[in-house]
């Protein structure tokens, strides 16, 4: 149990609720810590906090177009590694044929989000179909496969010695946002009994790290059945129900997907905005001081960015006051949309990322300068 130092005060011109009803002519920042679920104070400053005119060093914001990235290989071990740490890997690969081998990630569970593509995914679990948007989350140590349909777009991420498994949804109820009975699990059909053939098989296993090859003289998805609740699962964003607040701008942290150790995924997807006349429209400047922000962006116009397309990804490393682009807040203010359209991953780490050499390859050294008003 924490023992904040926490007694809330309130000094010179400032709004008693917070993301509303702002003192004319300012800009409210939040500082908080845990991300958005400790203590937190709000400053309401004269200007907009993003507006740098020059911004230089490591905490720079990064954009990265992973559509400008060529994939080779039938393998996922062939990804394209993005970020890594000590507890997470964010890689990205695209299937454009059938794997000729099984895979098994022994270092930690596998997510993957279906960026575009469909196909089928074979696994000790039996078959399933998969589609865009769909994430699907493989326990550690399973076998699996993909035959697509049309290339298999992936964002892969890695709990690294740790596990996936869903938030707790506090006062709103276990059901709230989607309710589990709508994970989907992969099934033994015909089409799993079918690719259980005596072929000569390999396993190629992700282990520290590093690569080991395992040759069985059949194929080891040979399972008749099973029984349990260390499952791999589905879930669709179109199946996602976001919280929502005609009167308060909610915190990013209320569209959690997945929790894992040191870091969360989240989900945005299409939502009415704020309709009350004094709440933010938009989300709101924050330092987010204790953890690397990282969006992936799948569908639609990114209501709170410009000159972002899907395929794209944002870095902003913990440190920093961050939010919404001049446009998107000036659009915010005119309440000139009534609903967003966008869907989005966000990667939130507790513990930085390094960037690797593939996501500096296709990195955009000017999205820095995306605060700056023209």
């Amino acid at each position: 149990m924490k023992n904040w130092i926490n007694f809330p005060r309130v000094e010179g011109e400032a709004s008693r609720q917070a993301h509303a009803d702002f003192p004319a002519n300012t800009y409210e920042r939040e500082m908080s810590k845990e991300g958005f679920f400790g203590p937190a104070t709000h400053f309401y400053h004269r200007h907009p906090p993003t507006g740098w005119s020059n911004f230089e060093g490591p905490l720079r914001p990064h954009a990265f177009d992973s559509t400008r990235m060529a994939h080779s290989g039938n393998s996922p071990w062939d990804h394209k590694p993005i970020l890594q740490n000590s507890g997470s890997l964010v890689a990205l690969w695209t299937c454009r044929e059938a794997m000729d081998h099984l895979v098994r990630n022994a270092d930690g569970d596998q997510l993957l989000f279906v960026h575009n593509g469909s196909g089928d995914l074979y696994c000790d679990f039996g078959h399933l179909h998969i589609r865009d948007g769909d994430y699907i989350m493989l326990p550690r140590g399973t076998l699996w496969r993909l035959e697509p349909a049309e290339p298999l777009e992936l964002l892969m991420v890695e709990a690294t010695g740790s596990h996936f498994q869903l938030p707790e949804k506090g006062l709103v109820g276990p059901h709230a946002i989607f309710d589990p009975a709508m994970l989907d699990v992969p099934t033994m059909d015909g089409k799993f009994h079918a690719q259980q053939t005596e072929d000569e098989w390999q396993v190629k296993v992700k282990a520290r790290q590093q690569l080991s090859v395992i040759t069985y003289p059949f194929n080891p998805l040979d399972a008749a059945g099973w029984k349990g609740d260390n499952l791999a699962v589905r879930i669709n964003w179109r199946d996602i129900r976001p919280l929502m607040s005609h009167r308060y701008h909610l915190p990013p942290s209320a569209h959690t997907t997945f929790v894992a150790r040191g870091f969360v995924v989240c989900t945005f997807a299409p939502r009415p905005i704020e309709s009350d006349p004094g709440a933010l429209k938009v989300p709101f400047f924050h330092n987010n001081d204790d953890f690397d922000e990282l969006i992936f962006y799948h569908r639609g116009d990114f209501f709170s960015r410009d000159n972002i397309h899907p395929g794209m990804l944002t870095l902003h490393p913990m440190g920093f006051t961050h939010g919404p682009h001049p446009k998107a807040l000036e659009a915010g203010a005119r309440h000139a949309r009534k609903e967003t359209d966008e869907v989005a991953v966000m990667l939130d780490s507790r513990t930085p990322w390094n960037i690797l050499p593939d996501a500096h390859a296709v990195e955009l050294p000017e999205y820095v300068d995306s605060w700056k008003t023209k």
